[in-house]
């Protein structure tokens, strides 16, 4: 068993990383990892993560009391998001919290991350909902991101960042990292005309593998297989009140659709405005 100074030697490490990856700026995000139901570890406030040394490192109880700090340092005020990830979701060993450039822009945007673009991002990232706002350090974090908990390993956090959490630390961050290399290949894809999706034939080849490979976490290759006869790889339906943005919902392949409260969009001169655009670059 890993002992509590090489996990803080870890977690600092993850917060290196993050940092030179741009995934944070100043002192922005968070890291915990959990020792055992009662005892955690978990980043401080106000420092760069880029920059932190074990004694930094804090521990707190399952409701987010201190039960050791050093001086001049406490945990962020964000444990709270982090204690609801691990009460609800028991298989859970570690919780990141990070603002990287790409998921963050679809997270301000309004757009989750859900479209079927690779094998890799169906297999082991799954679709990737908003959580709907809440005002940072208050409990409205927690209560908005509660009830896709059951359902996902990952969300952007509307007009916020990202959180990702998995079994241990290492694979809670490489689920940071696989997020924000989709969302990037997303937004580039979209800028070259749009992404082509697997139909669903192939995303259930892709829901067959993790299947087969027993990969743990919550995922649609396990938590609804072909609900209703339709793959709902990015449908948002396992989570039972998935936001719907103003103007568009969400069909089983992802893709949003007008309704009535859409603005009424020239499709020919954007279609214009890119060719000139496009012509512009060469």
């Amino acid at each position: 068993m890993v002992n509590e100074m090489e996990i803080k030697k870890q977690i600092c490490d993850i917060g290196r990383r993050i940092y030179n990856r741009n995934m944070v700026a100043a002192n922005d995000g968070n890291i915990s990892v959990k020792l055992n139901d009662h005892e955690f570890l978990c980043t401080p406030t106000g420092v760069s993560k880029g920059f932190m040394t074990p004694e930094y490192i804090c521990k707190v109880d399952e409701n987010g009391n201190v039960l050791q700090a050093n001086k001049g340092f406490k945990p962020s005020s964000e444990i709270k998001m982090h204690m609801r990830v691990y009460q609800k979701r028991p298989d859970v060993g570690s919780v990141v919290h990070a603002h990287p450039m790409y998921g963050t822009a679809f997270a301000i945007a309004g757009i989750p991350l859900t479209q079927p673009i690779m094998p890799e991002a169906v297999i082991a990232l799954g679709c990737v909902p908003i959580a709907e706002y809440g005002t940072p350090s208050t409990m409205e974090i927690p209560d908005n991101l509660e009830k896709y908990l059951p359902y996902f390993d990952a969300v952007l956090l509307e007009n916020h960042g990202a959180l990702t959490w998995s079994t241990d630390l290492n694979a809670a961050y490489m689920k940071m990292e696989s997020l924000e290399f989709y969302a990037e290949l997303l937004y580039k894809s979209k800028m070259l005309g749009g992404p082509k999706e697997f139909d669903e034939k192939n995303i259930e080849k892709l829901y067959a593998i993790r299947r087969k490979f027993g990969m743990p976490g919550k995922h649609p290759a396990s938590v609804c297989q072909n609900m209703g006869g339709k793959n709902c790889h990015n449908c948002g339906s396992c989570a039972e009140d998935y936001k719907q943005f103003p103007g568009y919902q969400y069909d089983f392949v992802g893709k949003p659709e007008k309704t009535e409260t859409s603005s009424n969009i020239d499709e020919a001169a954007i279609a214009e405005i890119v060719k000139k655009v496009i012509a512009e670059m060469k």
